[in-house]
């Protein structure tokens, strides 16, 4: 805490220093001053939470330094020291809230009681303060919240409760229009991923216009995302002129583009959401392609506008998997941009559309070839990141991005193609351990895998650097090899057992492959 001592004499003020028990209050800084005046300067700087002040000074007495600290400090402690045991100037530090009057000489223990209960008042105001002020802020940042819920029900809901929407500024009228201003990732990003930020910032833009011109009130939609609903109740014949100066605030102001459509005239508030609604559409089909500085939409008659469907594309989608290349997806890409691009338009209820089922498709594929894939984005988050600064979309980059997943779905679908294939042959080379006693002939594991002779033929000779007739052989010699040294067994039996019916072409087979007879490699 911090005290400032307030005389004219300054031994009086080396006194109260040298007397006051500061450390067991909490006082860490302790200020002087001569005069009122000096008192101001140091007020100014310093805030002192408790203040000693004599009445009587040059320049700028006690009276007057009691009354500016009442003004321009009221939450200080002041304490009254002065010579004199006078009933004017006790009325004077009363009047202007001083904590106690003491007189010179200063009693110790006076002293540093008094100095104790002004830390204790000033603490516990201190702490209503605090209080208080979390509070108001707590008010004040629900209040934004409150007013969004309430107007969004005035949309959704046809009861009305004329006393609670007036609080918020809402007018009635004989007449209304929603416009509505959609808020896309862009918007918080631009504002370091402060999503409320962003539709703070963008609201203070469009009501401050809106009440400026008496016409209106914005407010966030909270029964669909991204959105912000504007009411207008007056000045309907500017209304394009006073949207395109919002549209082009939030643009200097975030650098984020945020299309705005407007709905239908009504006559009665119990219809809001027919408004909203026709807004809505007007939104989802405006151009995206349309190269403009201003994305302010309004259509009084909505057209009839049939989706493009990306399923009428499945065949063509199939023959260009099964090719398993990306070229295959070059000319399909090409043409039905064409589709969708026709008279070079596209809006953004067909885009969202084409992402649907883009990623329904996509998913069907990844599972059937039981390809892992990671948790898709929101479709308009996978869409947002493709606008310019004026919010023309970006069709090209877009293409690019497609087939970048496309080119990735065709290497995964290779890979998993390699890996089954490397199974396959390691399950053939068990299968040829488990039977080497027998004649396997190519076409029973053919058979066996349903895969062709030759290939099995081809793979297998690329995996382990040896024919499967071969390969049965070697199994067969290490078996016999094992045999020979480990039992008094027949050399005829030993061949019967590792599939040989001749004993004599078993013997010639072993000479090859080991290069002694079955007796030379017991005997050694």
């Amino acid at each position: 805490m911090r005290v400032l001592i307030v005389d004219d004499e300054k031994h009086v003020r080396e006194g109260i220093k040298l007397l006051g028990e500061w450390e067991r209050n909490g006082v860490t800084e302790i200020y002087e001053a001569a005069n009122g005046e000096e008192a101001i300067g140091l007020i100014q700087t310093f805030r002192p939470q408790i203040i000693f002040s004599d009445m009587k000074m040059p320049k700028m007495d006690g009276t007057l330094l009691l009354e500016w600290i009442k003004e321009n400090q009221p939450t200080s402690k002041t304490i009254v020291v002065t010579g004199y045991d006078d009933y004017y100037y006790m009325r004077k530090a009363i009047h202007f809230g001083s904590l106690d009057y003491l007189l010179k000489p200063v009693d110790p223990e006076i002293l540093n009681l008094t100095l104790e209960k002004a830390v204790k008042e000033w603490k516990k105001e201190e702490a209503d303060r605090e209080r208080k002020a979390s509070s108001a802020q707590l008010i004040n940042e629900m209040k934004p919240v409150y007013r969004d819920r309430k107007l969004t029900q005035l949309i959704t809901s046809e009861s009305i409760e004329e006393d609670l929407y007036e609080e918020f500024g809402f007018l009635p009228s004989l007449h209304y229009t929603v416009a509505l201003v959609r808020i896309n990732r862009m918007a918080s990003m631009a504002l370091n991923g402060d999503r409320d930020l962003a539709y703070f910032t963008i609201l203070n833009i469009i009501n401050e216009l809106l009440l400026e011109n008496e016409c209106g009130i914005g407010f966030r939609y909270l029964a669909s995302k991204g959105e912000i609903v504007i009411i207008f109740w007056n000045q309907f014949e500017r209304m394009e002129e006073l949207l395109a100066q919002i549209y082009k605030t939030i643009k200097q102001v975030i650098h984020v583009f945020c299309p705005i459509a407007i709905g239908k005239a009504i006559d009665k508030r119990t219809k809001l959401m027919d408004s909203y609604q026709h807004a809505k559409q007007v939104l989802l089909n405006g151009n995206l392609l349309e190269q403009t500085e201003s994305r302010v939409y309004r259509q009084d008659i909505l057209p009839g506008e049939t989706l493009k469907s990306l399923m009428s594309y499945s065949s063509d989608i199939e023959l260009a998997v099964q090719a398993n290349e990306i070229g295959a997806f070059e000319e399909l890409i090409e043409q039905i941009t064409g589709d969708y691009t026709e008279n070079h338009y596209l809006s953004l209820k067909q885009l969202l559309h084409f992402e649907n089922e883009y990623l329904v498709i996509s998913h069907q594929w990844y599972k059937k070839y039981d390809i892992s894939i990671k948790a898709v984005e929101e479709i308009e988050r996978r869409i947002d990141g493709f606008f310019d600064k004026n919010g023309t979309f970006l069709l090209d980059d877009y293409i690019k991005r497609i087939k970048q997943e496309i080119s990735f779905f065709l290497k995964r679908v290779k890979q998993k193609a390699s890996q089954k294939n490397s199974n396959v042959i390691v399950e053939i080379e068990k299968y040829l351990q488990a039977n080497f006693d027998r004649d396997v002939k190519l076409q029973e594991i053919s058979n066996h895998f349903y895969i062709s002779r030759e290939y099995i033929s081809r793979k297998f000779k690329q995996e382990f650097n040896i024919n499967i007739s071969d390969y049965i052989v070697n199994i067969r010699m290490e078996r016999a090899k094992t045999l020979l040294k480990n039992s008094e067994m027949k050399i005829y039996d030993i061949a019967n057992m590792i599939g040989y019916q001749d004993d004599k072409y078993f013997r010639k087979v072993f000479k090859k492959v080991v290069g002694v007879t079955p007796n030379e490699y017991r005997a050694n």
